[in-house]
């Protein structure tokens, strides 16, 4: 009995591990790494804002960087620059998809994603004029305010899923 329990293990850790992406050719580029497990916590600096994109890889990823076209899926968490508050969080749910380029997102998160690998931790801190502007994205974001992401990449694919 114990040798068909054994049996049995070994063969699903086969089957799950042939199941990886070494196999897939879809173009899927998938990378988990152990720091990305988990919501970070996002701290905004004691400064004044920034009035250019800011970017920094707090962890780099591995696999080929991300391009214009690119659907990307990723996790991620909204600060305001000036009060610290989180606005908004995929935590919880389910990753965000968007094809970079494509203008589904703010232009801060299309440069500012532009170049990460999947398995990446990068933090954007996005001045208004690349963010929401004048108007804001009321209620959870006025007029005029910086903002801070920290974005965990978990996987690129070219194209996009659905004009496959």
């Amino acid at each position: 009995m114990k040798a068909l329990v054994t049996m049995l293990v070994v063969c699903a850790v086969v089957a799950i591990a042939g199941c990886g992406a070494a196999g897939d050719s879809s173009g899927a580029t998938t990378t988990e790494s152990p720091a990305l497990i988990g919501k970070p916590e996002v701290s905004v600096p004691e400064r004044a804002p920034p009035e250019q994109l800011e970017i920094e890889d707090l962890q780099e990823g591995d696999g080929a960087p991300v391009e214009r076209g690119d659907y990307v899926t990723l996790q991620y968490v909204g600060v305001d620059y000036e009060t610290g508050k989180q606005f908004d969080s995929s935590w919880g749910g389910k990753p965000f998809s968007f094809t970079v380029g494509a203008g589904e997102v703010i232009p801060g998160w299309e440069k500012g994603i532009e170049g990460m690998r999947p398995g990446g931790r990068r933090e954007l801190i996005v001045p208004p004029g690349l963010a929401y502007g004048r108007k804001g994205s009321p209620p959870a974001i006025g007029p005029n305010q910086t903002l801070v992401f920290v974005i965990d990449l978990f996987e690129t694919s070219t194209p996009p899923p659905n004009s496959r």
